[in-house]
């Protein structure tokens, strides 16, 4: 028994099925946020430009249209994230009538919600394993990233020595201080899998909040040495 065959109407030729075409027009927003992810997964040096218009669902021409080379398109990534987020840190920082206590502990937080959460967070793991072999790479990031996020918490930090609420010390130093945690905090996301119970990052930096403002403000150092007897008779 011959199996039912659905045939064409008659007089109608029957249609061809449609090829899928790639799309040929992207937004940049596209093109970078495709190039992140597989940043972040392979690294820039694995990351082929035919892996990004795959990815983003466009040819790589279409890529080109935009970006001249791979390291365009990383710079773009930076723009598009980390430079956008420091951007707007710099305009809450312009209008903020609070202490400097609570500058820094919203430039903190806000380092989180605009990046420590987020995937272009793994761009710091990116910088460190790769920064040697990707000396243009890693000096735009600093110049971009890293010299405008020292310079808000400097600011921070300034302005809470003026103002006696910080005591005096090494700014350059404290800046390097609160940086640390947040890096290790970053890198813990895409590349360390501690074991053992997981602190929450939002109890982290608060925990590192904590820490730092004991330290920033200071106190009198503890004399544990024991009272020396006195006489009260002669």
């Amino acid at each position: 028994m011959n199996s039912f065959v659905p045939q064409p109407a008659s007089g109608a030729p029957a249609k061809a099925p449609v090829p899928r075409r790639r799309r040929k027009d992207a937004r940049p927003s596209e093109l970078t946020a495709a190039a992140l992810a597989l940043f972040v997964d392979k690294g820039f040096a694995a990351t082929r430009l035919d892996d990004v218009a795959a990815r983003a669902g466009v040819s790589k021409g279409t890529l080109y249209l935009y970006f001249s080379s791979k390291e365009a398109l990383f710079k773009a990534v930076i723009e598009d994230g980390m430079v956008a987020a420091l951007a707007a840190a710099e305009e809450r920082l312009a209008g903020f009538h609070g202490s400097a206590a609570e500058l820094l502990h919203e430039l903190l937080l806000g380092w989180w919600r605009q990046i420590g959460r987020t995937a272009m967070a793994g761009v710091t793991k990116l910088i460190i394993s790769e920064s040697r072999n990707f000396p243009e790479v890693a000096q735009y990031y600093h110049e971009r990233v890293i010299t405008r996020g020292r310079a808000l918490l400097r600011h921070a930090l300034e302005r809470g020595i003026g103002s006696g609420e910080f005591r005096p010390l090494n700014v350059e130093a404290a800046i390097d201080v609160i940086i640390a945690p947040l890096l290790m905090l970053a890198i813990s996301r895409f590349s360390l899998r501690l074991c053992g119970p997981q602190v929450a990052p939002e109890t982290y930096l608060e925990t590192h909040f904590e820490l730092l403002l004991q330290g920033l403000r200071g106190a009198d150092p503890i004399d544990d040495r024991q009272p020396t007897a006195t006489t009260a008779c002669r």
